[in-house]
């Protein structure tokens, strides 16, 4: 369970960080598992439904950038997702009634591994409340070489940050950022941050030689209802499940208001989403191109 002090810190700031969370041999055994899923994959030839590889390589690259929904394919992840330990913690943070929302793995491979750009999460995916909890495992040490998280603390209970540009959701924070109060999470592997779903995060490529894996988990309240967005909300829906107290069928509303995410076009993760963002900035406007 978490501390009193650690429960503090996430009302308060948005975060909290729980170092050795797991075990070395739990995170050995999760590593292996990884390297046993992605083996078998390269560029030219991977299960897209499962795995999401980096650009830019040949077709005989074998750099996997994200392996999708691990805790509802790959049992030895799916246990981790339902323990005991896990779950109390969670619990804490989004009271009795508690849903697993959804799972992947970013790989941050050594030199290549992705930026990821300032967003928040929740606004993926709007919910009647903001009881959601993202909870990141390192499995690999994480330092600022090899892309750490990074957030801003304090800001997840003023409104929603823009993520929107000429009328798309873009998928990252398309305002200012003040981000000289940012935090770097530095961590050993088998540390566990939970976050909370309107916490500003990032995270610099991996300019290092060595690995930066994190699992990546999320839970919600059992009456924080998705509001519907399209076809997206019913795929996210697909991998939900109870995992403590009992369904509810009554939606609880903390939010006046949320905008909520018109895609530009289909996307297949975060990282795809915010590379076209960039794209579709960088190109000048019609009405720019008149002038």
């Amino acid at each position: 369970m978490l501390t009193a002090k650690q429960v503090g810190q996430y009302r308060e700031h948005g975060y909290t960080v729980f170092h050795g969370f797991l075990s070395s041999a739990e995170v050995e055994d999760l590593v292996a598992q990884i390297e046993a899923i992605s083996a078998p994959a390269t560029f030219a030839n991977y299960d897209a439904s499962r795995l999401e590889m980096e650009p830019n390589q040949g077709p005989e690259g074998k750099s996997v950038r994200r392996i999708h929904e691990p805790c509802t394919h790959y049992p030895l992840f799916r246990s981790l997702s339902d323990s005991k330990k896990l779950v109390d913690a969670a619990e804490q943070l989004v009271g009795p009634n508690v849903l697993f929302h959804y799972s992947k793995i970013n790989m941050k491979p050594p030199k290549i591994g992705s930026v990821v750009e300032w967003h928040q999460d929740l606004a993926y995916y709007p919910l009647t409340n903001a009881d959601s909890v993202t909870v990141l495992f390192y499995l690999d040490d994480a330092d600022a070489t090899n892309g750490c998280l990074k957030v801003i603390p304090d800001r997840h209970c003023g409104p929603p940050l823009d993520h929107t540009l000429n009328g798309f959701f873009h998928g990252r924070v398309t305002q200012p950022v003040d981000d000289s109060q940012a935090v770097l999470l530095e961590a050993k592997a088998g540390s566990a941050i939970f976050m909370h779903c309107l916490t500003p995060h990032a995270s610099a490529p991996n300019t290092s030689a060595k690995s930066r894996r994190t699992l990546i988990l999320s839970y919600r309240a059992a009456d924080a209802f998705p509001i519907y967005i399209g076809p997206t909300s019913v795929e996210a829906q697909a991998h939900v499940r109870l995992v403590r107290g009992e369904q509810v069928r009554t939606a609880r509303f903390t939010l006046s208001s949320f905008p909520i995410p018109h895609y530009p076009r289909e996307t297949k993760s975060l990282y795809e989403l915010q590379e076209l963002s960039r794209t579709l900035s960088a190109k000048p406007s019609a009405a720019s191109q008149r002038q």
